[in-house]
């Protein structure tokens, strides 16, 4: 009997059987093919698209935590949940985040076909609040500035600020070459963004005007408008919020309290300021642990909102509230890379623009916390609580974010057509 062969010995093949091979080259050619298309998706985006996007994400996420620490104890005593308002502003960054992420892949050019429609839209919405029954102080007792349609209730101020910066930045691009003459630049935007910041002074939110005439003067001064007439409008403009500011008695007694802190009646004007200065000695340097503040026990007031700088201070301490401040440093250096990587003037006011809004509304929050301002009730950007500055942030940013995932976004179409010559 001769002995087997090698071929002999070899397993039969079974028929229609599926080769290991075959699979496993299937599955490596799907996991290159998602790593390609993965790769498309972010194929466009520069250093400072990613930059801004992981600030962004990262004081979103900070905000988050910060919101669930600062509201518990609000939440459970007004009958809510320890985690209500925490899921609330999750709510809200689940809908931001994807908002600003697809309006980073709309091209710059349909940001000015749509700035009249947006500004005339949020106006309109605007409008409602203080002509209509729709209007509401939303339980604040002071300034009617939300919209409640049902069970929707928001603020259609915020949307004001970006239909006010897309307008400036759509008008400044077309009118470059006139910004000199001040009747065919400043007077257009003076009177144009006047009737948008009255809509929403009319409501009675100064701090939310002073935001917005920072936001007009910041863009007027990155589009080049000359000093004197930028001087001119910056002494209008604060003039009239200070003529505003005097024209009711609780914004009075704030500012009062403000420039004599010791004439103040703590149980009343002076007992936000005074809780947040507790509070924030009361975290020293490092902090007295993250969910241990003493204060968001229903002593200071809008310790999840406008004052949860605050409850930063005495949770992370000193250490916690140097952070954010650097974070807000690091968002403005990324606005100003942004800036300078681009000729196009459109795509320079619009960044400015929303540079001035998020980081000098943080400011400000900061100041007021720290007793270096009166109290104007403006959150904290980001970070604290509120579902429609939470959304209208992002998408100021998605905007900005626009303008990083093209190479030819960093010239303007003037520059682009001369290259073609």
């Amino acid at each position: 009997m001769t002995a087997p062969t090698q071929a002999s010995r070899a397993p039969r093949r079974i028929p229609n059987a599926p080769d290991a091979s075959v699979g496993e080259s299937s599955a490596r050619g799907s996991l290159v093919s998602a790593r390609i298309s993965l790769g498309r998706v972010f194929a466009g985006e520069s250093a400072n698209y990613f930059l801004l996007l992981g600030v962004t994400l990262f004081m979103v996420v900070f905000g988050l935590v910060m919101v669930l620490s600062s509201s518990s104890v609000d939440s459970h005593s007004n009958g809510d949940s320890f985690f209500a308002r925490f899921l609330n502003q999750g709510l809200y960054a689940l809908i931001g985040v994807p908002i600003m992420l697809l309006a980073s892949r709309i091209p710059p050019g349909f940001w000015k076909r749509i700035a009249w429609p947006a500004l005339i839209v949020a106006a309109a919405l605007q409008l409602l609040v203080i002509a209509t029954p729709l209007g509401s102080d939303n339980g604040t007792g002071y300034n009617q500035n939300w919209l409640k349609i049902g069970p929707v209730v928001f603020q259609p101020s915020e949307a004001i600020k970006i239909a006010m910066i897309l307008w400036m930045g759509m008008f400044i691009a077309r009118k470059q070459d006139r910004l000199s003459q001040w009747k065919y630049g400043l007077l257009p935007v003076v009177l144009i963004m006047t009737v948008a910041i009255g809509l929403v002074l009319a409501g009675g939110d100064l701090g939310t005007t002073s935001i917005m005439v920072a936001i007009v003067l910041g863009a007027l001064f990155f589009a080049g408008i000359p000093l004197r007439q930028l001087i001119t409008a910056g002494v209008i403009g604060v003039g009239a919020a200070l003529l505003f500011a005097v024209t009711r008695a609780n914004r009075l007694e704030r500012i009062l309290g403000f420039l004599h802190p010791s004439a103040a009646d703590p149980m009343s004007t002076g007992w936000q300021i005074q809780q947040s200065n507790f509070a924030l000695a009361h975290g020293s340097l490092i902090g007295v642990g993250l969910g241990n503040s003493e204060s968001k026990w229903n002593w200071l007031p809008a310790a999840s909102t406008d004052f949860i700088f605050s409850i930063i201070g005495e949770e992370l301490g000193l250490l916690g509230a140097i952070v954010v401040l650097l974070l807000f440093v690091l968002l403005a250096i990324c606005f100003v890379r942004i800036m300078n990587a681009t000729a196009d003037p459109f795509a320079r006011v619009v960044t400015g623009a929303v540079m001035i809004w998020l980081v000098g509304q943080g400011l400000v929050n900061i100041g007021v916390v720290l007793g270096l301002l009166p109290v104007l009730g403006v959150p904290l950007p980001l970070i604290s609580a509120g579902g429609t500055a939470l959304i209208s942030s992002l998408f100021g940013i998605g905007v900005v974010l626009s303008f990083t995932r093209t190479p030819s976004n960093s010239l303007s179409e003037p520059a682009l057509r001369g290259r073609a010559r």
